[in-house]
């Protein structure tokens, strides 16, 4: 699927991207190209990740421009540059708006000019049934990927998206925030103990994507199959897994936050296939080929797919995952 492959990434330097190079380069990929705004976090990623077939570009979404000549004789785009806070957003809507819609179509754009194969956005349970301005940007951006399938013409460029919520232990996440309180001695702060979390892991956020990038025809959302967790069991395993005592402080539900994440509302459920391991909203039907209907058939789902409704991971399964992923050892 990669061997030989040109790949650019966009919003390269985060934690998704950084973790997604490491994986692409055990694919026998051609180039991989670093796309993002921060040359400090590249220059840390140049030195972190070494190798040859890695190219880094200091550019902006915003930037169509040097986002063509960035997007130029690659075969696969995976698009993950976004403003991303819930607090920022609300206080920068438009700077949001700008980069996560503006700068999407900017790349879709470009991505169609130079004819690239396949174009992957990364997408957030904050789209669905938006509360807050991220969340409404980032629908708007899963629309105008989806959409680009119908003006696209003759071109043969398939656009599609993955949704799923925070990633367990990336930055600016839950975990990595409650073990900095811990180590710092500060006391842990929390919402509302009672929130629960769909968990998703870094390797199977991009065991996600690969499958997306595999299957895609163009025109899907992939919504993976997951367990949640509730908030407070998280700390206190957290606190159990550090042997800390450190005290656990209430403070206001922030701006745009939401109690429980959603990952397919009641309307988008019409449009909702399922197999083994995803879920697949797909609003054209004809998209569905022939050799598909053998694996995906109509979700049998008949509510929201929401954090607080599917199974809840066990403090033992909580501890486990701590303990057996990687990203633990930054933390």
């Amino acid at each position: 699927m990669f061997e030989g492959k040109k790949i650019l990434i966009t919003g390269g330097t985060g934690s998704l991207g950084k973790y997604l190079t490491k994986k692409l380069l055990n694919e026998k990929v051609d180039t991989i190209r670093i796309f993002s705004r921060d040359e400090w976090k590249q220059i840390q990623m140049e030195e972190e990740v070494k190798d040859e077939r890695l190219r880094f570009l200091i550019g902006d979404v915003r930037d169509k421009d040097r986002l063509s000549r960035a997007v130029d004789g690659v075969d696969i785009v995976i698009h993950a540059a976004a403003l991303k806070h819930v607090p920022i957003a609300e206080y920068n809507p438009f700077e949001a708006i700008k980069t996560n819609v503006v700068g999407s179509q900017n790349l879709i754009e470009c991505c169609l000019n130079h004819n690239v194969k396949k174009i992957l956005a990364i997408g957030t349970d904050k789209a669905v049934s938006p509360l807050n301005t991220y969340g409404a940007s980032k629908m708007l951006m899963e629309r105008l990927f989806i959409s680009a399938n119908y003006y696209k013409g003759t071109k043969d460029s398939k656009f599609f998206c993955v949704r799923y919520g925070n990633v367990l232990g990336s930055r600016g996440s839950l975990l990595p925030k409650v073990l900095s309180q811990i180590n710092n001695g500060n006391d842990i702060t929390v919402t509302d103990p009672s929130m629960t979390r769909f968990n998703i892991t870094m390797s199977n956020a991009v065991k996600l994507i690969f499958r997306a990038l595999n299957n895609a025809h163009g025109g899907e959302i992939f919504i993976p199959r997951l367990k949640a967790y509730n908030v407070q069991d998280m700390i206190h395993t957290l606190l159990k897994f550090k042997n800390s005592s450190t005290k656990i402080t209430r403070i206001p539900v922030r701006t745009g936050e939401k109690f429980h994440e959603i990952l397919i509302n009641k309307e988008e459920l019409r449009n909702t296939f399922e197999t083994k391991e995803d879920f697949l909203i797909i609003e054209n039907p004809t998209l569905l080929h022939t050799g598909d209907k053998n694996i995906v058939k109509n979700t049998s789902m008949e509510t929201d797919y929401i954090s607080n409704s599917v199974e809840l991971l066990s403090s033992d399964e909580i501890m486990n995952i701590i303990k057996t992923d990687d990203f633990i050892e930054k933390s």
